[in-house]
């Protein structure tokens, strides 16, 4: 079993859900082991960006990019299913940690405004 760690960005977007969808996202990282990291699954993929090896786990509709750092899982991001911060650091397209997050929470609302 590995140590999970959390990074800010994580961490906020845990404390916006409540206990019922929480419960499910840690547990499903909480619960990987070594054999998960050998063979092939459909919720778990890996992916090189900018020289390190990061993983995303599809949790229900909750993707979570993280590293493995011997003992501990780090999770550098919690991010909706079909949110373009998802969809900019799956496709290792230009990002900072502050931009994910800016457009995470207010990129659909500023389209919006786009129609009126």
């Amino acid at each position: 079993m590995y140590q999970v760690t959390f990074s800010d960005q994580s961490m906020s977007e845990l404390n916006k859900l409540g206990i019922d969808m929480q419960m499910p996202i840690i547990e499903k990282l909480s619960n990987l082991s070594r054999s998960d990291f050998e063979q092939t699954r459909d919720d778990l993929s890996k992916f090189s960006r900018d020289g390190k090896a990061f993983y995303r786990l599809r949790a229900g509709e909750y993707r979570i990019y993280f590293e493995l750092n011997g003992e501990t899982l780090y999770s550098h991001f919690i991010l909706d299913q079909h949110s373009l911060a998802d969809f900019v650091f799956r496709f290792k397209l230009p990002y900072n940690e502050e931009t994910l997050i800016e457009q995470h929470q207010s990129f659909w609302k500023y389209l919006e405004t786009l129609k009126k």
